[in-house]
């Protein structure tokens, strides 16, 4: 940890130029091209009655704006009293100890301190600096999420830019924001696609289970929720490797750069117990993308339709009994996750179709997401009760459809 011996004895009153150039250096470190204080959103909302850290910096970078550094002092006080392991909070409250003595013209300045631990620090102040100025509309909602099953209470979405995990509630097929989270990721940033490759892999996935803290190394904080990395997708395009979960961060420590896990998403402790209680394991998805595109509800509500109008004609052309019908929904470029082929699926649907008599199915408890990365890929996935010649079966399916010039076309489908 950075360690701060400032002598605070009686001191002068900073100048309102030396307050001004420190929170020019806090904004320059995020990126941002403002002045004055006004240009920063608020902070989420509380969830316990210790003081939010984000907030707390929300205040002190707004004192920094209007030339109050007594205030300001007294908020960086509170912060690391209440986060004393917070380096970032720490590294300003130092630079604002210093204040009282002589001008700072940028984030960190310690002396003799490592470069490294300053550039880490510097980028994360930059990150949380960068989701005050860009907080989305909770009007809009995320455009990846097409739609939700009943039974799914919430969904969790990864911003790797803006190094965000978003909550969303399910309330009645409608996503409400709950609220969100500072995260970490890979060293190397996203896509991952080999073992050992330190990125954070890109793609819709599932908590698989939730793992307690006490079962865990200290290394991995207060708890980790798993998610279903490798998924069919990745398989499919030959992206290997495992363990990739969301989990927190050592006891000694309240947060870490934005870059630096080995391909997890890491939260602190305190966000990581609240997601930890409400997260269902098999039911929560996690979404990771790049960047995540705000949408207004109708805009979502269009590719909503979209996703359900070709998975009904699908349903209907396999009800038709008519396996150049039902083909035609396929892609030339179609492979399932064990590796069967267009013409191995022609063969299978030719095998089950022929003889059959009446053929009817119903399609429920429907997700749909857009992939991560890909405007012109949708994965849905439903389950599927069909009833040949009075025989009924149940299965759980996935399908991933792409576009193809004008048409949507399956280019891989497994039942789960």
């Amino acid at each position: 940890m950075l360690c701060f011996r400032v002598k605070t004895a009686a001191p002068p009153a900073a100048a309102p130029a030396r307050l001004q150039a420190l929170f020019c250096a806090l904004l320059i470190a995020a990126g941002l091209c403002l002045t004055g204080s006004s240009a920063l959103a608020q902070a989420r909302p509380q969830q316990s009655a210790k003081p939010d850290p984000e907030a707390l910096l929300l205040e002190v970078y707004k004192d920094l704006g209007a030339n109050r550094l007594r205030e300001a002092q007294a908020k960086a006080d509170a912060l690391v009293e209440a986060y004393p392991t917070f380096r970032l909070g720490q590294l300003i409250r130092g630079d604002l100890l210093q204040l009282h003595t002589r001008p700072i013209s940028t984030l960190g300045a310690v002396a003799n301190a490592p470069e490294d631990k300053l550039k880490n620090l510097r980028a994360e102040a930059k990150a949380r600096l960068k989701w005050l100025r860009e907080k989305p509309d909770r009007n809009l909602v995320p455009r990846h999420v097409l739609q939700l099953r009943d039974d799914q209470k919430q969904v969790l979405v990864v911003d790797a830019r803006r190094s965000r995990l978003y909550v969303y509630e399910n309330q009645r097929g409608r996503m409400k924001f709950v609220t969100d989270y500072y995260i970490s990721q890979g060293k190397l940033g996203i896509n991952k696609l080999k073992e050992g490759d330190q990125r954070t892999p890109v793609g819709v996935y599932y908590i698989t289970q939730r793992v307690p803290g006490n079962k865990l190394p200290d290394f991995y904080g207060t708890g980790a929720l798993p998610i279903n990395y490798p998924n069919e997708w990745d398989k499919l395009n030959g992206r290997s490797g495992s363990g990739i979960w969301l989990h927190g961060v050592p006891s000694d420590s309240y947060s870490r750069p934005p870059l630096s896990s080995d391909g997890c998403v890491v939260l602190t402790n305190t966000d990581l117990n609240e997601l930890y209680q409400s997260v269902e394991a098999g039911k929560t998805p996690v979404v990771i993308a790049d960047h995540v595109e705000f949408v207004t509800r109708g805009k979502l509500e269009s590719e909503r339709n979209l996703a359900n109008r070709l998975v009904a004609e699908w349903r209907r052309d396999v009800e038709s009994r008519d396996p150049a019908k039902v083909m035609a929904n396929y892609s030339r470029q179609y492979k399932s996750e064990r590796g069967e082929n267009l013409q191995a699926l022609a063969t299978k649907y030719q095998k089950i179709l022929k003889g059959v008599k009446s053929l009817s199915m119903q399609i429920s408890d429907a997700t749909f997401f857009l992939y991560p990365g890909r405007d012109d890929l949708i994965v849905s996935t439903f389950t599927q009760e069909t009833t040949i010649n009075k025989i009924r079966s149940s299965a759980r399916k996935r399908q991933y459809w792409a576009r193809e010039g004008s048409q949507w076309k399956i280019v891989s489908e497994n039942n789960l």
